[in-house]
């Protein structure tokens, strides 16, 4: 079963007062389409990545999703709930943490923040102090319950809106960039959390691919407003041209003989020169021979090999041949 389903969306928006522009003679910029025909489900209890570059789509789809914006046509539904007829119900089922949270009071502290939040959910003052110390354990913002959200860091800002997305236990959950400006081991532990949510459907956008392979079980690429692909992270690598970059250390031989030979062998590589050892560096296809091929000439030339280190194709080369 689909905890969200997207069907043929398409968003633009249009040019604001045309006539008026046109009447002063100002320049009157195009409709920006910024969605065309994106389709996609996110499953019961999923992780769902969404891949791309700045511009690529990414808010607008979040915000449609969470009711914030129509779209032009096409159809959301959430828990079959429609975005635009039952605004009401999806907003009631959907938690959302943007990365540039606006919406919280600067004068108040986190505790009541939350508080605030909790009674415009319908929680009762007692229930919700009782989940507020919960999700701040949680999230190890316990020590910033009586701090003023104008003093709190960029991170723990992006935490406590996290908090708030948590706050009335929904379903399916929106997290636009949620480790953003955090500490290594503060993001360590906002990955723990998302992975330790059961049976909630969560979308997740990030400019952090390895993060996104380690918690999603599909992800999403997409490009100028389009999907331009979406698979588990493996196989979106597997669809990539599988090359592989490798670097070879190995002890001093003659570095201008190795140039020579190498020439028929390589058609770009790099040699550095370290203090004891010297290192090639080239790409190869994964399913070819020349690194076997590389190894036998250098020990057969007697260089002693000390280090061999492969990097396969990351999701990162993978965004990028789709842009």
């Amino acid at each position: 079963m689909s905890a969200v389903t997207v069907e043929n969306l398409f968003k633009t928006y249009p040019t604001s007062f045309p006539r008026l522009k046109k009447f002063f003679r100002l320049s009157v910029k195009p409709p920006v389409t910024a969605l065309i025909n994106v389709s996609f489900e996110i499953a019961e209890g999923e992780i769902f990545g969404l891949i791309g570059k700045n511009g690529a789509g990414k808010t607008t789809l979040t915000k449609i999703i969470a009711t914030l914006v129509q779209p032009t046509s096409g159809r959301v539904s959430v828990k079959n709930f429609d975005s635009v007829k039952d605004e009401v119900d999806v907003r009631s089922l959907i938690g959302l943490a943007t990365a540039e949270e606006r919406s919280f009071y600067w004068r108040l502290t986190s505790e009541q923040n939350l508080l605030f939040f909790a009674r415009l959910y319908g929680m009762k003052d007692k229930q919700a102090r009782k989940k507020i110390d919960e999700i701040f354990n949680r999230l190890d913002l316990t020590e910033l319950t009586k701090r003023r959200f104008a003093e709190l860091s960029t991170g723990n800002k992006q935490r406590l809106a996290v908090a708030r997305a948590l706050l009335p236990s929904p379903p399916v959950l929106l997290l636009d960039e949620p480790t953003r400006s955090l500490d290594p081991l503060a993001a360590s532990e906002m990955r723990a959390l998302i992975r330790s949510l059961e049976g909630v459907s969560v979308l997740l956008t990030s400019h952090n691919l390895s993060e996104v392979e380690e918690l999603c079980s599909r992800v999403a690429i997409i490009s100028k407003g389009e999907i331009r692909a979406l698979d588990t992270p493996k196989n979106l690598r597997f669809r990539h041209k599988q090359t592989q970059k490798v670097k070879i250390m190995f002890g001093k031989i003659s570095e201008d003989s190795l140039r020579v030979n190498l020439s028929d062998k390589l058609r770009n590589y790099k040699i550095e020169n370290h203090a004891e050892t010297l290192s090639l560096s080239f790409e190869r296809e994964a399913d070819d021979n020349s690194l076997g091929k590389i190894v036998s000439f250098l020990t057969e030339n007697g260089a002693k090999i000390l280090d061999i280190e492969t990097e396969k194709p990351t999701l990162l080369d993978v965004l990028e041949s789709y842009e």
